[in-house]
């Protein structure tokens, strides 16, 4: 693995190490920010379209959970249409539709995050493999 790829890896884990930690400082929930997109960066250099739709999911999914729904929204955005016409995992779409639920959730627009919700779960139930679909509607349940 070279240098790059470890770094984009390293970065994406970092983040979910942050996104998991309870009581969070400033500077933490910064550096959680930061790290996301540099992580969604080098994976622009030497990754393949999956890992730019998962970087644009994480990306999403910390300024959702630091109630920050506009980039939350546009990231989610990004990441759906990354899925259009790619060859993903069969998670992959479901995560975009839930990652866009929870930004209209943040953005107090309850009845897209509904139909985002609806989108997610009926592409959720198309997961193959049962500890993934599992993860999945776990997840999901965490939507506010």
């Amino acid at each position: 693995m070279n240098e790059e790829r470890q770094l984009a890896v390293d970065l994406f884990n970092h983040v979910w190490t942050l996104l998991e930690k309870p009581g969070r400082t400033i500077v933490e929930e910064d550096e959680m920010i930061h790290a996301a997109h540099a992580s969604r960066f080098h994976w622009s250099r030497i990754g393949t379209r999956v890992n730019l739709v998962r970087g644009e999911w994480q990306v999403s999914r910390v300024y959702a959970t630091l109630g920050r729904a506009e980039p939350a929204l546009h990231h989610a955005r990004r990441c759906l249409e990354l899925c259009e016409g790619a060859e993903l995992e069969d998670f992959d779409l479901p995560y975009a539709y839930e990652a866009l639920a929870r930004a209209h959730a943040g953005a107090g627009s309850e009845g897209e995050k509904d139909r985002y919700r609806e989108l997610a779960q009926e592409a959720g139930r198309q997961i193959a493999d049962a500890d993934d679909r599992e993860h999945f509607f776990d997840d999901l349940l965490t939507l506010p």
